[in-house]
This record gives structure tokens, sequence and C-alpha cells, in this order.
């Protein structure tokens, strides 16, 4: 029976997997036109399973080609003389392989013609390539070659020249394609600080899974096993995940390999609720890269938190070291508007996991001692939040500990509300029995948290006051998420750093959805430095 695939290469005889049909044809048509094809993407995007895919597809409809498929992930450390005596010792393998695959008639001969034609150094490349080809009887041959950022520094240079002479060259070439696959990008690659010797190259983009695509996924599922996903817990997961490949099938493995739910029950929103909670708290190898990553340069965090709580944003630019590493690990992308965003909820929601402090000094006041009050002294009688109370509390608590909020340690101060916004009600759902995640896409200000208790959800906005003009269109902001979410009442907190701020707590109608807004005031200074 086949199941959902989290690790490394997926195959379709034994896991569910995305055809990715024209994805595959936009591509093979590119190595058709014998174009030198890159694909640079972070780790578990699902490079590797669609090249290999792709390949298939193309013997399947062509036989004339010949594809050699190649991994430079242990070549790092190898010298010039090694690494082509690696290359060739894989492309014997690889092309052994696929002879006795195909059942031509050239495996005797093979181990002779390696032997008498050289392949070592980057002179002897486009000679070798023309006597393969000649060899296996004039296929056009495919080169694939995967973790390229493992080339050796020593070999990068003149073996992307190499290539580019073959591929510059009028008559009759081989390599007829190539396909060169990593995660950096090859002007990422250090080539001894010169202009890059690959211009000739083809760039191919590979989407993340989309709506329609991750619907075919689980569609797979319900026609083998019988059990049906409602649209409504697809529909989630692709929010949360923006269709990450591995973050989806995550999904799929917790739904029906780890939560024993009957296969004659629906697998409904309720149980999206309890597998997106196990995979917040889980640390799989996907969220161990990411949280790793983030970690990496102290600079990450102040970044980060700007582009989550900025209402400005940040303008999106490859240029930026720190802005081309953090999309390098998948961490950060282009908007629709050239600006930056988390690449998705989960990830947001780790990434503030990882820098909110483990403690934050001031949980013992999130409640009054006055009167006596815990989480569970805010559920109504029939057992719902009282989101109002809560929120009153809340704006209570940031009065009552004053400038001490700015002294959570190592959190930089124009974003310390939110982050203790985030904390107070994470510990407070949590409390509760409740669960609480980012619901959207965040960036340029938003933080939507969504609160789940009861099957009742409770949408908080969070922003950063920037003027009446930005706090108006905020609430409009919020009222059409909470319609698209099916909720009649939205919650906005703004907090106010302005020296001179104006507490408000207002209740109104915007476009039928109730809106209740707090600005909470930040104290900027200590009383004794006044």
């Amino acid at each position: 029976m086949r199941r959902f695939g989290t690790q490394g290469r997926v195959y379709p005889d034994k896991h569910y997997v995305v055809p990715r049909s024209e994805e595959i044809a936009d591509f093979n048509n590119r190595v058709r036109e014998g174009r030198y094809i890159v694909l640079f993407a972070p780790r578990q995007t699902g490079k590797t399973t669609f090249f290999r895919m792709a390949m298939d597809r193309l013997i399947a409809e062509d036989l004339t080609y010949f594809p050699i498929q190649l991994d430079f992930q242990m070549m790092r450390n190898g010298t010039p003389p090694i690494f082509y005596e690696r290359l060739k010792q894989m492309i014997y393998s690889n092309v052994e392989y696929a002879i006795k695959k195909s059942k031509m008639k050239l495996v005797d001969e093979l181990p002779q013609f390696f032997e008498k034609t050289p392949l070592s150094d980057h002179f002897s490349m486009s000679l070798f390539f023309d006597e393969l080809a000649k060899f296996l009887n004039d296929k056009r041959i495919i080169l694939l070659i995967d973790e390229f950022d493992g080339i050796p520094q020593d070999v990068l240079s003149d073996f992307l020249y190499s290539l580019r002479y073959i591929y510059l060259a009028d008559e009759l070439k081989n390599p007829h394609s190539v396909g060169i696959v990593g995660v950096k990008s090859i002007s990422q690659l250090n080539y001894d600080r010169s202009v890059s010797p690959f211009n000739i190259q083809d760039e191919f983009h590979l989407p993340n899974f989309s709506l329609e695509q991750v619907r075919e996924l689980f569609r797979q599922y319900t026609d083998d096993v019988g059990q049906e996903i409602t649209p409504e817990v697809v529909s989630s997961i692709h929010k949360q995940t923006a269709g990450q490949p591995v973050l989806v099938n995550r999904f799929g493995q917790i739904l029906t390999e780890e939560m024993d739910i009957p296969t004659s029950e629906d697998i409904a929103l309720s149980h999206f609720t309890q597998a997106h909670s196990t995979l917040l708290r889980e640390r799989n190898i996907n969220i161990q890269h990411l949280t790793t990553n983030v970690r990496k340069d102290p600079r990450y965090e102040s970044i980060l938190l700007k582009i989550m709580a900025g209402e400005e944003g940040v303008k999106f630019n490859l240029d930026d070291d720190i802005m081309s590493e953090l999309a390098t690990y998948g961490v950060i992308r282009e908007d629709s508007e050239g600006m930056c965003e988390i690449v998705n909820p989960i990830y947001l929601y780790r990434i503030l996991q990882t820098f909110r402090p483990t403690m934050n000094g001031l949980e013992n006041e999130y409640f009054s001692e006055e009167k006596d009050e815990c989480s569970l002294d805010f559920l109504t009688p029939t057992g719902d939040i009282d989101i109002e109370a809560v929120l009153d509390n809340f704006r209570d608590f940031i009065a009552r500990v004053g400038f001490r909020i700015l002294q959570v340690p190592d959190k930089p101060q124009e974003y310390v509300g939110q982050l203790l916004l985030y904390a107070y009600l994470e510990h407070f759902i949590r409390n509760v029995g409740g669960s609480m995640y980012l619901e959207v896409q965040t960036g340029r200000g938003r933080m939507d948290l969504l609160l789940i208790h009861n099957q009742r959800k409770y949408i908080v906005e969070t922003k950063i006051w920037e003027g009446k003009s930005r706090y108006a269109s905020g609430k409009k902001q919020l009222a059409t998420y909470a319609k698209l979410e099916g909720t009649e009442q939205g919650y906005y907190i703004v907090f106010d750093h302005r020296e001179k701020p104006e507490p408000i707590v207002e209740t109104e109608t915007v476009d039928d959805i109730t809106i209740r807004s707090y600005v909470i005031p930040v104290l900027q200074t200590h009383p004794s430095s006044v």
C-alpha cells in the first residue's frame, strides 16, 4: 500500500506523488531544445524527485535521449584528479545501469570504452562526451547533476567553462542538454570572485504544490483507501504549508498513519487541528533545517521580525547578503509586490518560537493577583472563551508591568509588545485546552493569530501604530479576513510606541463584522529617567 513520503525521493509505486505534469512538460521542452538548465531551491522541495520523473517521462516518449544522472554530494573535498576520476566512475555506473535497463547490446564493450576514453580534466570533457554519444549509437546525452554545490572549488570554474564551450559549439554537441540542481545558485558559489562563466544558463523555477496539486495528492489516498478527506482540511493544509512538499506530506502521514482515525470516518477539520498541533510541536528534519538556519547569524532575527511585524515591510533584494541567504535556506521569498514574506505560516510560527525567550520574566503577572485570576476564569458558563475579557486583561497586564516589558531579554524593543501578546495568548490557550496558530501568510505589519477552542474560532490581528489611516485600513483588512474564515467578530491589537501614545478601546461594525480594537501604549522610558 502506498503512503505519504517525507524521507528523500518518492516513488510512484510506494508513495502518493504529485504528477507535476505541466512543470515536467515545460522542463522537457527545454531539454529537447538543448538548453543548459539550472534549478536551485532549498532542500526538501522535491528537486531530485522532479528531475527523475521528468527524465522517465522523456525516455518514455523518445528513446533517442540518454539521461546520465550524477550527484556531487560527496565531491566537496576532492582534488581535481580525484574529482575527474570519481566523475568518470559515476558516469560509468549510470551508463551501465541505463544500458541494462533498456536492454541495449553494448554492455560487454562498455569497460573497454571507458578504459580507452580519457576523462581526466576539463580539457577532455568535450571529446569524452562526443565519443560516448557515438558509443551509444548517437543518442543525445542529457547530463543531470544533483547537489551541484558540492563541486570542489578548485574545479568549479574550469568545469563550467567546459560546459559553456560545448554549449556554444557550432557542430553537434554532447551533452545535448545539462540540468544542474543545487541549494546555492551558481552566482553564490565562489569562482575567484569573477563573473560567472555559466552565463548561458536557463533558470527553471520549481514551485511549491498548488492547491489543486494538494487536492490531487490526497485524492490518490482516497481512491486507494476509500477514506474521504474534507475539502476544508485540504485547503487548510495548503494554506498552512503554502504547498511546501515535505510539510504537505507530513500532514498526510500524521492524519493517515499516526492518529488512528477509522477509515470509515471522514478526516475532518477537528482532525486537521490535532495534526497541526502535532506538527507545530515536533522536530522533524524540515523544521530542524529551518530553526538551525535562522540561528546561524544574529542579524537574521532583526530582519525576520521586521518582515513579520513592520508595517512598511522589507523590500526583497537578492543583492543583500542576508536576504539572499534567507531565501537560499527557504525561509523568505518575494511576494507579488516585490516585498519579503515568510514562506508559510508554519515556518512563521516556528521562527517566533525560536526567537521568543523561553521565559520573559513576566509570566507570573499575566493575571491580576488582586482578582485572584487564572486562565480558566476567562471561560463562559458554556465553556467558550470570553475573548474580550482575555484581551482586556492583556491590556491591563501591559499597564501593570509598564516599562518592564522593555527589559524582556534580547528582544528588539519595537516588537516586544507583539511577542508578549503571542506568548500571553499561547499560555492562555494551552491552559484552557485549545490551540493557536497563524492562519495566513504574514508580513507587512500583519500578524494574524487564530485561536480555536470548542470548535470556535477567534481571530486576533496585531500591528504597530503607523498612523490613523493605517489604523483604519487595518480594521478593513481584518473584517475581510474574518468573513473568509466565517466568523462575525475580529479583534485588533495595535501597539503605540510614540512618546505621547493615546490608548483606545472601541467596538464598531466594519463591513458587517464586529471589530473590537485596542491601541495599547508601550512605555518608552524608565520612570527614573524622565
